[in-house]
């Protein structure tokens, strides 16, 4: 079996989906894997350092061979044009934003798995690529609010006085969410956290933080919160309106894949922050729990600066690389026998993860999505 691992082409794409160890252990394994020239240089991964690859130069011979094709961006449709009918790629797919790109797999008869739809289940934890890229992003999102902001995040005592602490607002105690705590917290900065599921009260106070308390509570399916009704949501705007005004750091990362993201601050709460004050949107990929964010843009609206940084995790490639190839090794793994790839269909993380397989669309809300596209 030839697994094969191409050079990302999306634009500020910096991850690569496997990395030598990684390729090392399934090289151990009985399997052929193909590295094309270039794909770690945007983690500072040189090619001689794939001693247990074989490098491709070109796209083309890469896909040409490849029975199973790795990826961290959904292939375009070029991609999927050059891919051996009957190969299997496994990635994320975002079936919610490119269905056109999900039915160009459907008629290649190639069957997909997407990353984002591993079921959040115990035995699937080591595969949970969502999550291992959410800690990426959290962890640097704090980094990227404290450069933003013109204070300092701890408390210093100085011969010219003692400097109090920044106060910081993290919206979201998700992956996302409590990586940003526990970084803000290591920053020095006074933290408090919220999140309409009141189970991730106790996280939030293990990593230092106050917890925001409010009486809605709203714990969904697959560990993401539900919609609040009308009501919810206009009691959560009076109670995060006075947390938001007096922060001079907030960081929000409430989203869930495939949906857009909750607008939460108001233009308004943003007019009432103090000069200076800084909104770091990590949900800007759905739109932006601010209703001022402009998605990969930072703005300055009366004096607040609003940025909503797009593909965070890519801007720590070495270690969001290492992770998601370990994602994809674990997800892989049980599957490889001899060498050869055997899909279990009795496998719960395979029957749910599934995109296409034989010609058909397996994943119910993208057919349902396509079906209204062509009708």
């Amino acid at each position: 079996m030839q697994i094969a691992v191409p050079k990302e082409i999306e634009a500020q794409e910096r991850r690569v989906a496997l990395v030598p160890s990684v390729v090392d252990r399934l090289v151990k394994m009985g399997v052929e894997v193909l590295v094309q020239e270039g794909a770690g240089a945007g983690a500072f991964i040189p090619d001689a350092e794939f001693a247990g690859a074989r490098l491709v130069g070109s796209a083309a011979d890469l896909y040409r061979d490849a029975d199973v094709v790795l990826k961290v961006q959904p292939p375009n449709e070029a991609e999927i044009a050059l891919m051996k009918e009957g190969a299997v790629v496994i990635g994320f797919l975002m079936p919610h934003r490119y269905p056109e790109r999900v039915a160009r797999l459907r008629d290649r008869r190639i069957t997909s798995f997407a990353m984002e739809l591993v079921p959040r289940i115990s035995r699937a934890q080591s595969m949970d690529a969502l999550s291992s890229q959410a800690s990426v992003a959290g962890y640097k999102a704090a980094l990227m609010a404290a450069g933003l902001t013109g204070r300092f995040l701890p408390m210093l005592t100085t011969p010219a006085g003692t400097i109090r602490p920044a106060k910081v607002l993290i919206i979201g105690a998700g992956v996302a969410g409590l990586q940003a705590i526990a970084t803000a917290k290591r920053l020095g900065g006074m933290v408090e956290a919220y999140d309409v599921r009141a189970a991730t009260k106790e996280q939030v106070q293990s990593l230092g933080a106050k917890f925001v308390e409010m009486d809605v509570k709203a714990e969904g399916a697959g560990g993401y919160a539900r919609e609040l009704t009308e009501e919810e949501k206009q009691r959560q705007k009076e109670v995060l309106a006075r947390h938001v005004t007096a922060a001079d750091v907030v960081i929000t990362t409430a989203a869930v894949p495939g949906r857009p993201s909750p607008r939460i601050i108001t233009k308004a709460m943003v007019e009432g922050m103090k000069s200076g004050a800084v909104i770091l949107d990590l949900a800007a990929e759905g739109g932006g729990n601010c209703e001022l964010t402009r998605p990969g843009e930072e703005i300055v609206h009366r004096g607040v600066i609003i940025y909503g940084p797009l593909n965070v995790p890519s801007m720590l490639p070495v270690h969001a690389s290492e992770m998601y190839a370990r994602n994809l090794l674990n997800f892989l793994a049980p599957h490889i026998k001899d060498g050869a790839l055997t899909l279990d269909w009795n496998d719960q993380v395979l029957a749910e993860s599934v995109l296409t397989h034989q010609g058909e669309v397996k994943h119910a809300p993208t057919c349902k999505l396509l079906e209204g596209m062509s009708s």
